[in-house]
């Protein structure tokens, strides 16, 4: 944990209680605040309470005393209409900030050299972020990883000087921390998104663009608009920059060219890193996420011998292109996170001979979308609410069947995939939510391991078998 000193001996009202929202209440109580939480959801409350943080309805508190509302980034902030915890620390002009903020301030504190790498943009920022500290893991660094990914990021260590983070940022995170200054900023990319809680566009982009305008360094993905325009203006006032790119070779920063990456950054040789047997990183959107790192790393003075063993050392992230057994020349490959049909579309794209397994909980648009890479669709197993809408957009096109569940798609597509005797994959990539048979997409995943693993003569992949 890290203690939240900043508050000593002050008042600070604290808004949401889930995992963040309670690490956050702990943090400051142990750097010597003095901590008044709520939340609208009761057990949230009572579960606060049985931890020993003071709860209590913030609208009745006297906000004259407090110095900071601690806000949890999943509540309005600004859109459609800020939530009425804002609108009091607004009206008695109380400081709304959150828990990225508040490491921040700490880092400030305590150990300012402490090397901070944090990682936004819609898309490819967990893996971005978890490639990072995992290369920097590789290199022999004590390294630190947090923040939108899924760890509480004042559940970390304290800062000291040598310590690493690599933390990634959610726009709503970013919102909430007007003094974040890292060693390394990335920017990814930028698609709209979240547009019904930062009301536009480019409101939108700002806020991202905040990560990187104070960073000592900035690594902007240039692939789409706005991010080359966020690039250029930081360019513009002088601000170091970085750039990268998943679809050229760059004159000055990384880029790939369908099966390296090639770096040319100012003080660095020209190195080129082979993705093309990487699995964990296979495909453009990958490529990107991996220039990321490497524009990153080599800002933070690693080598480019332990950059090379880290990329080709990287398991991937669980649920997202999941590598997770094989049989004979069949590979399995388990992508639950992909909950939509823009999701799905990076594992399509990644594989030539495919025995898809989709469906579940439709989402808007279904799989149209998808039409482009039909073509190397051997077979689809349908499951799910979502399978017969699924089935009419496949036609006579794309043979199917309906497996209506994941076992016996499983079942039916390792076997239609072995009896071809060629080169295929199995992909679970369901283009659909989980919640018709699932109670989320992690266990969705989890069942799709678990079936491959019950397979006739699978080797797995994975270190871990979960």
């Amino acid at each position: 944990m890290i203690p939240v000193s900043r508050f000593a001996g002050q008042k600070v009202a604290l808004f949401g209680l889930g995992g963040s929202g309670l690490a956050t209440a702990l943090a400051l109580i142990s750097g010597g605040a003095d901590v008044l939480a709520f939340d609208d959801n009761p057990a949230s409350i009572e579960k606060a309470g049985a931890a020993g943080i003071a709860t209590g309805d913030l609208r009745s508190a006297d906000w004259t005393r407090i110095a900071a509302l601690v806000l949890s980034p999943g509540v309005p902030l600004t859109h459609p209409r800020p939530h009425w915890s804002v609108d009091l620390a607004r009206v008695h002009q109380v400081p709304v900030i959150g828990d990225i903020e508040l490491f921040t301030l700490e880092r400030q504190a305590l150990a300012p050299s402490a090397p901070f790498v944090a990682i936004t943009g819609t898309n490819g920022k967990s893996t971005t972020t978890a490639l990072i500290a995992h290369c920097l893991t590789v290199a022999g660094k004590d390294t630190q990883l947090g923040g939108n990914i899924g760890v509480a990021v004042l559940t970390l260590d304290p800062p000291t000087p040598e310590r690493h983070y690599v933390v990634e940022c959610s726009s709503y995170q970013i919102d909430l921390a007007p003094s974040i200054a890292p060693t390394v900023g990335i920017l990814l990319n930028l698609s709209p998104d979240h547009l019904d809680r930062h009301g536009s566009m480019g409101n939108y982009a700002a806020i991202k663009a905040r990560l990187v305008a104070n960073a000592e360094t900035a690594v902007i993905g240039i692939d789409t608009e706005p991010c080359r325009h966020i690039a250029e203006g930081l360019a513009s006032d002088g601000k170091p920059v970085t750039r990268i790119s998943q679809s050229a070779v760059l004159e000055r920063g990384v880029g790939f060219d369908g099966r390296s990456l090639v770096r040319r950054m100012p003080g660095s040789d020209e190195a080129r890193f082979d993705l093309s047997a990487i699995g964990s990183l296979r495909g453009r959107h990958n490529a990107q996420n991996a220039a990321a790192a490497v524009a990153a790393l080599t800002c933070l003075g690693i080598g480019d011998e332990a950059i090379g063993e880290g990329l080709r050392s990287f398991p991937g992230l669980v649920h997202r292109m999941e590598e997770v057994g094989r049989v004979g020349r069949v590979l399995f490959v388990n992508d639950s996170k992909a909950t939509n049909a823009d999701a799905a579309a990076p594992a399509l794209a990644a594989f030539q001979r495919i025995y898809w397994i989709a469906g579940g909980l439709p989402k808007e648009g279904g799989i149209a979308s998808l039409t482009p890479y039909f073509p190397r669709i051997a077979k689809a197993y349908l499951i799910g609410e979502a399978a017969p809408a699924f089935a009419a957009t496949l036609g006579e096109r794309i043979p199917y069947e309906i497996s209506g569940t994941l076992s016996v798609a499983v079942e039916h597509a390792a076997a239609d995939a072995r009896a071809a005797g060629e080169d295929a994959v199995v992909l679970l990539s369901p283009a659909c939510a989980s919640f018709d048979q699932f109670r989320n997409f992690e266990v969705r995943g989890d069942a799709f391991r678990t079936a491959v693993a019950s397979l006739p003569g699978v080797e797995g992949i994975r270190g871990d078998t979960r």
